[in-house]
Formats: structure tokens, C-alpha cells, sequence
């Protein structure tokens, strides 16, 4: 609910806190960050050196600790191992962030709100186990590519596919098999890939100036453990450069050369790399009875790590490079970023936006970066322009593309003013998403009433230039949402967090009832049904993935439940009679968390026990067509009369009429060939 929030401080409550003014580069506004942090921080001007003491003593009292300093992190880290400290130490960066910028004096409240959120406790992500014992196959199509293999043999099992398009001298020894033929396809990842080969030969044993090659065949299959590509065509992979154990170089480029032998000899052993999807196939809305809806995240995925199954959905976790782009639009909650969790990372940015208030900021602007890129760009404008302004609070994810729209709703619904994504200059793969979220962000703040008079409260900055991302955040308006921040907690699903910050949102704006019109597969809205074609077959009812459509078990009725759409589809390409259309909307009014009644009609009841069952309208229509069919079975009134018994009373019925179930009209008999060959004989006699 709206409202003075409330403290944010938890993470900090028990903890030793140091905050060090680097050799008095940056002033420290204590006060602040005591209002912050609860508890006043220890100060130094040279913790790392002259007051490292401090330090230690603060090791011999047994309680976690946080350093607001990284860049001498290793150092700390290795008296607290010496002094055998086995509490919760942590870091986080105020110097380059806050400290080292013209708006320094006024940064206390943001370096309280930086040590708060550091504080959070994430979780531990699972890892994935792959396993390489070396197997090489290089793909090459000239000497380079043997020269290559011949160095990577020193230390890797090897085997060269050329492909033929060059004369290419034999090798003096055969330190390694040598064949020829073009890889048409590959599937798999570091430890377990799959080349389909065509035209494979392998060469003659008399070859003299020139490999001359043997028999050739398509459709060979070659399974190796590092894939090395070395014939200048187009990669085997999409973003080929994030399919780990697929190495390509230009053979003309040396220093390019040189980095793949070095990487390729390095792939062989075990290996763990980050599970950055957690997949959930029961919630998935991709498909139901061989009926295709939600694609969302098939359409976005730059990898190739989603294909289509059955009835969801497949994520392969290995060959998945982390960008997020499937979470970021999952409807359901299917799919969702487990570095952290969607849930883990907004409780950090809860204690970021609320703790900056409690420190006594105004207005806080949202800047959200990687480690890869935003990381080098805000300590870059820190070392030789401004530095980031007082109220910009950088949050670092691990990729930017894995920001869902529970993640927008929620910031502005704890109080920031603007939201801003950090991004390359070029768009990276998988950003389609975030862009989405940002459009649909913007959408329902405007639906709110909540305008942003010229500056959208929601963007990108697309940039690799550190002063003009600099720019771009001193020209953000100092202009806070028109009424105070929320506090609920960051507790459940992300779609759970979503309608909390929704309907948050809408009781600040005043606008509890607001039915917000959304773009294209915005993953909420209704699904109307023309209840007078409906014949309450309840098809929709069996494929909706969240519940949103049920039937009820008592009598004929269907419901609808519009805070579980998700608008997937399954449900119109389900129904026999094509009656369902979706509306993508958010209604954050309390009616949609309303079970609500689309169609009820009077249930038949049984002729011989008065059981209810079925539909009396669909009893009395298939009646009437039957009858009207003329069809044999249905003249006598006998077998018409079984459809108005319930399944119990239909048995005995036909078992005490001696219903022949195999019964029908006379059937016309059927010639044989000997009987058309004896009538002939007759025939002919007489």
C-alpha cells in the first residue's frame, strides 16, 4: 500500500559497515547514512593501508561486515582468510557510483541506499556439468587449416574436414585423419555436438601433389567435443559467438588464430557453467493438443536454446548463453532468470528505492547496467568527467535483457521517478523483450494519468560513449511520481509482483478501477466469449495453462478468472465453434481478481434417475438433429432415448431392451468372384 514506507534496513540490522573516503577524494555524509543503514557506518580516510587495523579488529568481533570499497577487495578478503573470519563479508562500490562526482556532498543518501541493497543476501545459482575430453573437429578448407589442427594435435584429439574447394597437399604423416565434406548442420554444445556432413570422403592413400578423394557420401554424422571452424563461411550456430566449444577464426587473421588455440586447448576437462533459466514446463502456454499459442519466447531467443515440444516448450540448459530475453516475456512464470531469481532481484531494488528515502533523497533515477559494459562506462565518467548525478542509483543485473515487466512496475511502484537501461550502442541479441516492457511500462503509466511532460519516465540509453550516457542522465527531469512510494515485499511470482506494483500503483494515482487498453501480446487481458454461440462445451477449460477459464463441476457453467489470463490463445484456437477473442488489457480494479460467470445454462436431468448431467439445450439440439437425420437407428425412438440417460441408467437401459449394439438394417448381399463366375456358367448353359 501507499504510504510512508516502510524501513528497508533489514539487510543491514547486525552488520559492521566501513565507509573510507579513498584519501579524502570523496566527501561522507555520515548522517545520512546512518539514517539509512540504521546503525552509523566506521569511518577512515585509509582503510586499506594506515587504518587497515580497524579492520582487523572489527574481524575479531564476529559479525558480518560490509567494505564500501571493491578495489580492494582482494586485500580484505585476504586478512579476513588469515584471521579464519567465516561470517558474511561483502563489498560494494561507493567511490566510483556516488563518491567521485561533482554531485558528491549531496550522495548520502545514495551511498546509504548502495550499502543497504549490497547487503541483501542472493542466492546461489545452480550449475550445469559439461564434460569435454578434448575430440576436435576442425573445419577448414586449405593448408592454414592443417597448420591450425597440427598445433591443436599437441594437445587435443583432432580431426580435419576440408571441404574440397582447394587443392590441398597431403601430409607427410597422417598425425591425424584428414577427410573431406561440408558440414550442412550442427546441433549441441561444449562436450556433445553433432555435425551432419555431406560429400564425405576420406583420401586416397596415393594422393601425390593434391588430396584426391574417395567415394563420397551425404548424411555422414561427426560427434566431437570442441567444433573448430576455419572455412570463412556462415557459422553453424545463430550468435555463434556465445555457443561455447565453437571456436571460429579468420586464418588470415593471426592474433584471431592465436586466441582460438589458446581457447580450444583450454576445453578439455569438466566444466560448470551457470543454469540462467529456471523452466517450469507445467506452466507453459506454448501448446496444448497439438495446438500451437504462445511463441513469445521462441521468437526472441538468439540462441537456439528453445525449441518447440509436445505440449511446452524445451530450454536446453546448455547451450543457453544467459541473456534472459525468454524471462523477460514469459507470460506465465514458465520461464524465469535465476541469476538472481526475478524475486531476489527486486527485493535488492526494494532496499535501494526505499532506503534512498529514508536517507533523505528525492526523485531517485533508476540506472540499470551489466557488469560487461555499464560497469566500465560509469567508472570511466567517474575517473575523468562528472560522475553519475546524486539521485542516479546504478543497479547492476547480469544482462540487461533479462528485465521483465514486474521488474518496471515495481521500481516506479517503490518510488523511482525515471527508469534507465544502459545498453550497448549496437543492440545486442535478445533486447527485443526489454523494449516490451518498457512500451507496456509506459502504457499503463499512462493509463494512470501519470505523465512524463516530454521525458518518458522509461527508456534505454544507447550508448558506448561514457559522457554522453552522462548526458543523457543530468538531463532527466527532477520530477517524482505524484504521490509516495508502496512497500509491499518482494514475495512470489513475478506475475504476483506484478499486480501488487499494478494495483499499488493505480491506489497511488487514485485510480483504483482503471481498465488500462494494452499493445499485442501484452500478457494480461480478457477473453470474450459469444455466449451465443457458446454450447458450454468447456474445451477452453481443458487447455488454459493458468486457470483462467474453468468449468464448474456442479452444474454447466463456465467462468472466467482475468487476473490468471495471460492471453497465450489457447483457448480461441481450442474452441470447436471459434466464439473466443482476445482483448489485451490490464484491469487492476478489484473485479478481476473476481471469479466471474461468462455463460450458465439449466443442466439435463436424467429421464430414468433425474441425475443430473450435460446441458439441456445441447441434449434437446443433438435430440432434434437426430431425429431429424432419418437416419435407421434412430426411428424406432429406442436408441434416441438412451442420449437422455445419464451414463449409469444408459447401460442398464440397453442391457434390458437387449440392445444388440451391432444391430442395423439388412444389409444387400455381396457377390463373390466365384458367385459372378458360376452365374456366368449357368448363363451360358442355358
Amino acid at each position: 500500500m501507499p504510504g510512508t514506507p516502510m524501513t528497508a534496513t533489514a539487510a543491514t540490522n547486525g552488520r559492521t559497515t566501513f565507509v573510507c573516503s579513498c584519501e579524502d577524494t570523496m566527501p561522507l555524509d555520515g548522517r545520512a547514512i546512518a539514517r539509512g543503514c540504521a546503525t552509523a557506518p566506521r569511518q577512515a580516510e585509509q582503510l586499506c593501508l594506515a587504518q587497515l587495523d580497524r579492520f582487523r579488529a572489527a574481524l575479531a568481533e564476529d559479525r558480518p561486515i560490509t567494505v564500501a570499497c571493491t578495489a580492494q577487495a582482494p586485500l580484505f578478503q585476504q586478512e579476513a582468510e588469515a584471521a579464519g573470519f567465516t561470517r558474511d563479508l561483502g563489498f560494494v562500490n561507493i567511490r566510483e557510483t556516488a563518491g567521485w562526482s561533482e554531485d558528491a556532498k549531496a550522495a548520502g543518501p545514495k551511498m546509504a541506499a548502495l550499502i543497504a541493497a549490497a547487503a541483501v543476501p542472493m542466492p546461489a545459482t545452480a550449475l550445469v556439468p559439461m564434460k569435454s575430453e578434448g575430440v576436435t573437429l576442425v573445419l577448414g578448407r586449405d593448408e592454414a587449416a592443417l597448420a591450425i589442427a597440427a598445433r591443436l594435435a599437441e594437445s587435443l584429439d583432432v580431426t580435419v574436414l576440408l571441404t574440397g574447394a582447394q587443392k590441398v597437399a597431403p601430409l607427410r604423416a597422417a598425425d591425424f585423419p584428414v577427410a573431406r565434406g561440408r558440414a550442412r548442420a550442427a546441433t549441441g554444445w561444449l562436450g556433445a555436438f553433432e555435425v551432419t556432413v555431406d560429400g564425405y570422403a576420406m583420401p586416397r592413400p596415393s594422393s601425390r601433389a593434391a588430396y584426391e578423394w574417395g567415394p563420397a557420401r551425404d548424411g555422414a554424422t561427426s560427434r566431437c567435443d570442441v567444433l573448430v571452424d576455419l572455412t570463412g563461411g556462415a557459422a553453424l550456430f545463430p550468435t555463434h559467438e556465445v555457443r561455447q566449444g565453437y571456436l571460429r577464426a579468420d586464418t588470415s587473421d593471426t592474433a584471431a588464430v592465436e586466441r582460438l588455440v589458446a581457447r580450444a586447448r583450454d576445453l578439455v576437462g569438466e566444466f560448470d557453467k551457470p543454469r540462467f533459466v529456471t523452466f517450469d514446463a507445467s506452466l507453459c502456454a506454448h501448446s496444448r493438443n497439438r495446438r500451437t499459442a504462445c511463441t513469445r519466447c521462441l521468437d526472441l531467443c538468439p540462441t537456439g536454446a528453445i525449441t518447440p515440444g509436445k505440449d511446452s516448450v524445451l530450454i536446453s540448459a546448455e547451450i543457453c548463453a544467459g541473456c534472459g530475453a525468454c524471462a523477460a516475456v514469459c507470460p506465465t512464470g514458465a520461464a524465469q532468470y535465476a541469476m538472481p531469481s526475478s524475486d531476489a532481484l527486486l527485493r535488492r531494488v526494494r532496499t535501494l528505492l526505499l532506503t534512498y528515502r529514508e536517507a533523505g533523497g528525492e526523485a531517485p533515477a533508476l540506472l540499470v547496467h551489466d557488469a560487461e559494459h555499464g560497469e566500465p562506462l560509469i567508472d570511466a565518467l567517474s575517473r575523468h568527467g562528472d560522475g553519475l548525478p546524486a539521485r542516479v542509483l546504478p543497479l547492476r543485473v547480469n544482462e540487461v535483457s533479462q528485465l521483465d515487466l514486474s521488474f518496471f512496475l515495481a521500481a516506479f511502484a517503490w518510488g523511482a521517478a525515471q527508469i534507465r537501461v544502459l545498453m550497448k550502442g549496437k543492440r545486442a541479441h535478445g533486447v527485443e523483450g526489454v523494449f516490451r516492457n518498457i512500451d507496456y511500462a509506459t502504457t499503463i503509466l499512462a493509463g494512470l494519468g501519470v505523465t512524463d511532460h516530454g521525458a518518458p519516465r522509461a527508456a534505454a540509453i544507447e550508448t558506448d560513449d561514457p559522457f554522453t550516457m552522462g548526458e543523457a542522465l543530468r538531463a532527466l527531469p527532477r520530477r517524482g511520481l505524484p504521490f509516495p512510494p508502496a512497500s509491499f515485499a518482494a514475495i512470489g511470482q513475478p506475475r504476483e509482483i506484478l499486480r501488487q506494483a499494478g494495483r499499488a500503483l493505480a491506489e497511488g494515482a487514485e485510480r483504483r478501477e482503471a481498465v488500462i487498453p494494452m499493445p499485442a501480446l501484452a500478457p494480461f487481458g480478457i477473453a470474450q466469449v459469444d455466449t451465443s454461440g457458446c454450447t458450454l462445451c468447456v474445451a477452453c477449460t481443458t487447455v488454459c495453462p493458468t486457470g483462467a477459464l474453468s468449468a464448474n463441476p456442479e452444474k454447466p457453467q463456465l467462468r472466467f478468472l482475468e487476473d490468471a489470463c495471460v492471453q497465450c490463445g489457447l483457448c480461441a484456437t481450442t474452441c470447436p465453434e471459434k466464439v473466443i477473442t482476445l482483448e489485451p488489457r490490464l484491469n487492476l480494479s478489484p473485479a478481476s481478481a473476481q471469479v466471474a460467470v461468462v455463460k450458465e445454462e439449466e443442466p439435463f436431468c436424467c429421464e430414468r434417475c433425474a441425475k443430473p448431467f450435460g446441458v439441456k439445450s445441447q441434449i434437446d439440439r443433438v435430440s432434434a438433429k437426430l431425429t431429424a437425420s432419418g437416419h435407421w437407428m434412430f426411428k424406432d425412438g429406442k436408441q434416441l432415448a438412451l442420449l437422455r440417460l445419464c451414463e449409469d441408467c444408459r447401460a442398464f437401459a440397453a442391457t434390458d431392451g437387449q440392445m444388440d449394439p451391432y444391430a442395423g438394417p439388412e444389409r444387400p448381399t455381396t457377390k463373390t468372384t466365384e458367385d459372378w463366375l458360376r452365374e456366368a456358367e449357368r448363363a451360358k448353359r442355358q
